[in-house]
Order: C-alpha cells, then sequence, then structure tokens
C-alpha cells in the first residue's frame, strides 16, 4: 500500500523511523510547501508558514534534516542566515505489510496527512459564500462508488496522475496563466470492506 504526495521525482519513504519523523503537522507543512514550490527559505519564513517560532521552525528543519527530507541550501547574502530546500518533489510512502512497525508509523502518518485534507476541504466549505461564484461553480467535493478490479483501480490511478502532473503548481509556478490559484486536489481511492 502506498500514499504518494507529489509524485514525479518523489522521495520514497520505507523507513518506520523516517516515517515517525516526519508526522507533525508542521513538519508534514514544512516538507509540503518546499517540495510543491521548490523555494529556499529560512527557519523565520517557515515560521510565519506553520504559525510557530523561528526556533521552534529550525528544530524541525533540523530534524527534518537528519532523515535527508530537506537540506541546506545556498547562502543568501552574507552567509549568516540558513537557508533550507526540498530534497526531492514529493513523497512516497510504502510499508511492509509484514512489519507492524512500519505499518504503525505508516497509519500514523497518514493519519496526520488525512487530517489535514479535511481541515482544508473543511476551510473551503466555511469560506465558500465569499468565493467568487465562478470559482464556487467549478469547486468540488464529490464520493463516487466504482466496481473496479485491480488493473482498472490501476489503470484509473496512473490516468488521472498523468492528467494532473501538467498542472502542478511547482510546474507551473513560474509562469501561471492568469488568474490561477492554488487548489488542493485529493484523490483517495480504496476498496469497501469484502461484500
Amino acid at each position: 500500500m502506498t500514499d504518494e504526495r507529489g509524485r514525479g521525482g518523489g522521495m520514497r519513504i520505507t523507513d518506520p523511523q523516517v516515517m515517525r519523523a516526519l508526522a507533525h503537522p508542521a513538519r508534514i507543512a514544512i516538507v509540503e510547501h518546499l517540495n510543491s514550490t521548490g523555494a529556499a527559505v529560512t527557519a523565520t519564513e517557515c515560521a510565519e508558514l506553520v504559525h510557530l517560532s523561528p526556533s521552534a521552525t529550525s528544530y524541525h528543519l533540523r530534524e527534518l534534516a537528519k532523515y535527508r527530507l530537506v537540506e541546506q541550501a545556498a547562502s543568501r547574502g552574507d552567509g549568516r542566515e540558513r537557508v533550507w530546500r526540498s530534497t526531492s518533489t514529493g513523497l512516497r510512502i510504502d510499508t511492509d505489510r509484514n512489519d507492524p512497525e512500519t505499518a504503525s508509523a505508516r497509519a500514523a502518518l497518514v493519519d496526520i496527512f488525512l487530517e489535514r485534507d479535511m481541515a482544508r476541504a473543511r476551510e473551503f466549505i466555511a469560506r465558500a459564500a465569499s468565493e467568487p461564484e465562478d470559482w464556487l461553480e467549478t469547486s468540488t467535493l464529490s464520493s463516487h462508488q466504482l466496481l473496479l478490479t485491480v488493473d482498472e483501480l490501476r489503470e484509473l490511478s496512473e490516468k488521472l496522475n498523468a492528467l494532473v502532473d501538467p498542472y502542478r503548481a511547482r510546474r507551473r509556478q513560474e509562469d501561471p496563466p492568469a488568474g490561477a490559484r492554488r487548489v488542493q486536489l485529493t484523490y483517495m481511492a480504496y476498496p469497501d470492506e469484502a461484500p
């Protein structure tokens, strides 16, 4: 079972220790920001992003660097500031289903990702009335029950990833089309319990 965040040049994570190191909302937010933008940032800049103090953010960045999820970037200016960047463009979390430690670490990490995704959806619903009409009409929260084989689900996921790939923020941020906004797309596909 895999959980993919970002794809395309993504880092494959199989070590439960790395999963546990990442399993913190601030760390996920930092890695997600760096992976999706390719930016090089300071702890102070990250602090604004995750609403923590620069010293707390600096600690999180050093922990992420220990597990090679981020790395120091070339210094800007006089070299006194530590600048950080991502080491990949996304994450792929793989587990050995026969290893309870890895499965447990993955479950904890994926739970934080799911909480974050659902919080974003709830935030959108809460502000929907203030969104421009065209954005409100084209946004969607939908759920479908499909009847698929394993091969069909694999094909569907591959097609969706190929469809989404050209629109990734990191790829388009240098020259976005007029009116473009960051859009969250969450795709989940999993089998129901056996009948």
